[in-house]
């Protein structure tokens, strides 16, 4: 049962710090002081902000191999999730277009082969006889992999953004802003946005080698920066946003891939439109679900296609793919609730670890994100690998950092965790189905020692009460224009008091609302997703976003509920 969580609303800046933004709204000036900006130059997303292409450490030596390679077979080695897919579908476009002879690739089947540049995916690509392979949102943890392919006299490009390792692989050259020492300002960097500078490094040596238009190329592919960059659910620093912002504009004037274009139809969303939620929750987790149930090949094709009708019909595809997985993860996800509700929140560890032989491995990452978001701690589900190991997925809160936690487990008893990897807020890990419990307890031992004051309570994070004037469909359409919003850079929510006048249940478990501000004011739509069940009456406080509401080409602002709590 979903406790009501507190609400906390982010300090009020300061008047000379609100002044610095100039002339702009005052509300709008309060949301970027909260979310650390200082200045309305802050919010130039244009390219000519982005970190110098030329200051990503290694980047010269890595597009110098790229180019002595262009009359050679490269391979290009992807992941299986959005971000894997748009790394790989950009870096294609760009070396076929900059006249590369012979490029492909090649993403490991995540049930037969695992995450990474495995030494068993090497033995598979070396069949096709690559000078080199570039691999794009892994490799960086592949040291095995790496010296597999150098003893088989294949050179290897590592292109990844995820934390290194206490070994880096032997590869010829390595391109991530996270290897230690490094000084380039976007460590935040998605893997198609590391993908995106090799790129645009490439393109731009080749013009001065008198490929003429090649520095221009990788901008096209801006929409699959923002695709991936949103989908991977990096935090939005302000290079980050830049290049998120750009791939939104190119998308709304229709100068996107057909596959975008066509998953973006697939699920409603209008192109001229287009916000970052819209890449996130609509167009991601369909290209995601390729690669969770089957193989992300399908979401790759979709990306790489210049063909509209080849375009529908992925897309088409991919739909009925995630409306399997969303099937597949209503069931694991009923099971997991049950278990962590039986089992009472005065039990919960500090590090929730939850484990069914049933469970898809392909799901179990959005069951952690799930349950987390049900316990407000740290949480790792786990699916059977094969007869020995589980794999794991783990879904970090705000100021535990997961793969931290992972390494203090590892160095504790090295040899409990078969491998692991990942970020502060998602990791993905093998342990044997034997060391389970040996693993519970130690992750909920190292949880205390490194951090002993953790925030567990899950509060909500708000920007305050809106002014009855602001409840308009134009505030509520300068909202949805002032991001890109996303992690690190949170959308806007609000809290207040309101009466609910009017409630019934839509969809399978969706409550519809009108409501009024509590101190007068008209009536406002409003809609609580997978809240329905409960009857409220009376005056109830809301934690809610303002979004725009269309309907029958009628726009008109309407709330989105987080939560309901009684006043």
């Amino acid at each position: 049962m979903k406790s009501v969580r507190p609400i906390v609303s982010r300090p009020m800046p300061s008047r000379q710090q609100l002044a610095r933004f100039g002339d702009i709204d005052p509300l709008h000036a309060r949301l970027y002081a909260t979310r650390g900006l200082t200045t309305a130059d802050d919010l130039d997303y244009s390219l000519a902000r982005l970190a110098p292409v030329g200051t990503l450490e290694n980047i010269d030596e890595a597009a110098q191999l790229v180019i002595a390679n262009r009359d050679k077979r490269i391979i290009v080695v992807g992941d299986y999730d959005v971000d894997g897919a748009t790394s790989t579908a950009l870096l294609i476009r760009c070396l076929r277009e900059f006249g590369f002879a012979d490029v492909d690739y090649l993403v490991p089947n995540r049930f037969d082969y695992g995450y990474g540049l495995s030494k068993e995916i090497v033995r598979v690509a070396a069949e096709r006889k690559p000078a080199l392979l570039i691999t794009v949102d892994n490799g960086v943890s592949s040291v095995a992999g790496v010296r597999e392919a150098n003893d088989l006299g294949i050179r290897v490009l590592v292109t990844d953004h995820h934390l290194p390792g206490d070994e880096l692989p032997a590869a010829t050259a390595i391109l991530n802003p996270n290897l230690e020492g490094s000084s380039f300002p976007s460590r935040n960097l998605a893997g198609v946005g590391v993908a995106f500078y090799l790129a645009a490094r490439t393109g731009w040596l080749l013009e001065e080698r008198g490929v003429a238009g090649a520095a221009r190329i990788p901008a096209r592919y801006l929409d699959l920066v923002a695709l991936g960059t949103v989908a991977d659910v990096v935090p939005l620093d302000y290079n980050n946003r830049i290049l998120v912002h750009q791939g939104l504009r190119r998308i709304r004037a229709g100068h996107t891939v057909p596959g975008v274009k066509a998953l973006l139809r697939q699920s409603g969303r209008q192109l001229g439109r287009c916000i970052s939620t819209d890449l996130g929750f609509a167009v991601g987790p369909r290209i995601n679900a390729a690669g969770r149930l089957d193989d992300i090949s399908v979401g790759i094709e979709c990306l790489l296609t210049d063909n509209e009708e080849t375009a529908r019909e992925h897309a088409s595809l991919l739909d009925r793919i995630n409306s399997e997985r969303r099937d597949i993860e209503s069931t694991m996800r009923d099971q997991a609730f049950s278990y962590v509700d039986q089992l009472g929140a005065e039990r919960w560890p500090s590090c929730v670890c939850i484990y069914d032989e049933s469970w898809h491995q392909g799901i179990v990452g959005l069951i952690a994100a799930r349950v987390r978001e049900r316990c407000h701690r740290p949480v790792i589900a786990f699916a059977r690998e094969n007869d020995q190991l589980l794999k794991g997925s783990a879904r970090s809160i705000s100021g535990v950092h997961i793969r931290d936690l992972l390494e203090a487990v590892s160095t504790v008893k090295p040899g409990l965790i078969a491998k692991f990897g990942g970020h502060a807020m998602a990791a993905g890990l093998s342990i044997a189905e034997a060391d389970l419990p040996a693993f519970r307890k130690l992750a909920a031992q190292q949880m205390g020692r490194l951090y002993p004051n953790a925030d567990f309570s899950g509060a909500i994070v708000t920007d305050g009460a809106l002014p009855g004037s602001a409840f308009n469909i134009d505030f509520a359409r300068s909202l949805r224009d002032a991001g890109p919003w996303g992690s690190g850079f949170p959308e806007p929510t609000w809290s207040g008091h309101f009466v609910i006048v009017e409630q019934r249940t839509v969809g399978e478990n969706h409550l519809k609302m009108r409501v009024r501000p509590a101190d007068g004011g008209n009536v406002l739509d409003a809609i609580a997703f997978n809240q329905a069940g409960t009857a409220h009456r009376g005056v109830v406080q809301l934690a809610y976003r303002l979004d725009v509401n269309e309907y029958r080409g009628v726009e008109n602002p309407q709330l989105v509920v987080e939560q309901i709590a009684p006043f």
